[in-house]
């Protein structure tokens, strides 16, 4: 069977035109403030319509799979940040620290999976979706808390406030703009269900549009302090390399930590779709949150790169999936 490889995402074309648009007209003083506030609002409405959407059914259909749900937030918390420290630790002496694209691909691997991408390359793969519903969305809360520890354990000194150590504060920050509206979302839901079914387009449009404000206020930031003296070609071509070369370590080791357990093949299609991928639409809110504006611009760079390589990696993979019969061996596809 003929595989078609994707084109470009759309919204990755939006992404760079407010790269463009905050390169050739950034926001400044008080239209900058101004910016920060609607930023902001944006944001806060985003988590609360993601928890609006939230199915508690899904969540309790999928919960059982604990030893899924523990592999995929050990890829997502443990061996994505690993592979971050290492590449970090590599890069030190031969990659220019001042332009923070090292760190980027560092914090891009303390983020959460994604919920959206991760359930539909799941289910076009025919994997076990309530399983997907439920460790995608259990990897986004506990991010709320996770990622601000990992990013104070190992990019304190880069972080607002510049300590190192577990910054309580940040993680304060986090569930006071994120969770604390995910939570009344989601207790909304008798209110807003009818609502958001009826207008499906809302949750994408809001989900497309704050992601958009928050890459043109953290890029205006950073053109301001001079962010295109700092970042070349080249630097763009090796943050690829390295996001390509993150993802195929990820993708592989998820596959055959599933195979190696004994997951089933649906399970394993689960594993390997949420285990692999990392949160654009958390990860940039994240950052405008944990980091001085500055810096958010060039920190985002790898995980806007890693998005697009992710999204396209998983879509031949999910066909592949789909368009490949499973064997069957009586011992080794037993449910999880």
């Amino acid at each position: 069977m003929r595989l078609k490889l994707p084109g470009l995402d759309p919204f990755l074309m939006l992404l760079i035109a407010s790269v463009a648009l905050a390169s050739l007209a950034p926001c400044r003083g008080e239209g900058a403030v101004v910016m920060g506030w609607i930023t902001n609002a944006a944001i806060t409405l985003l988590f609360f319509l993601h928890g609006a959407k939230l199915s508690r059914e899904a969540i309790l259909a999928g919960i059982g799979h604990w030893r899924l749900h523990l592999l995929v937030a050990a890829s997502t918390f443990l061996l994505f940040p690993a592979l971050g420290l290492l590449i970090r630790a590599m890069g030190h002496g031969w990659i220019d620290q001042s332009n923070y694209l090292l760190d980027g691909v560092l914090f891009l691997c303390v983020l959460p999976s994604t919920v959206q991408s991760s359930i539909a390359f799941t289910a076009i793969a025919k994997g076990n979706v309530p399983a997907a519903v439920c460790s995608a969305t259990l990897s986004n809360v506990a991010g709320i808390f996770t990622t601000p520890v990992l990013v104070g354990l190992t990019m304190g000194g880069l972080a607002r406030g510049g300590h190192a150590g577990v910054d309580l504060h940040a993680i304060e920050s986090i569930a006071l703009q994120l969770l604390l509206p995910f939570i009344l979302g989601h207790l909304s839901r008798p209110l807003t269900t009818q609502f958001l079914a009826r207008h499906k387009t809302v949750m994408g449009w809001v989900d497309r549009s704050s992601i958009l404000l928050v890459v043109y206020t953290a890029f205006s930031a950073a053109v301001v302090e001079g962010l295109w003296r700092k970042l070349s070609a080249g630097d763009i071509a090796l943050v690829v390399i390295l996001d390509s070369a993150l993802l195929a370590v990820a993708l592989v080791i998820t596959t055959l930590a599933a195979r190696l357990l004994g997951f089933s093949r649906e399970d394993e299609i689960a594993i390997v779709f949420c285990g692999s991928k990392k949160s654009l639409a958390s990860g940039v809110p994240m950052a405008g949150v944990l980091f001085p504006a500055a810096v958010v611009g060039p920190l985002i760079v790898p995980l806007m790169l890693f998005h697009q390589i992710q999204l396209m990696v998983c879509a031949v993979m999910a066909r592949r999936y789909a368009a490949v019969p499973p064997i069957r061996h009586d011992h080794a596809h037993q449910a999880a």
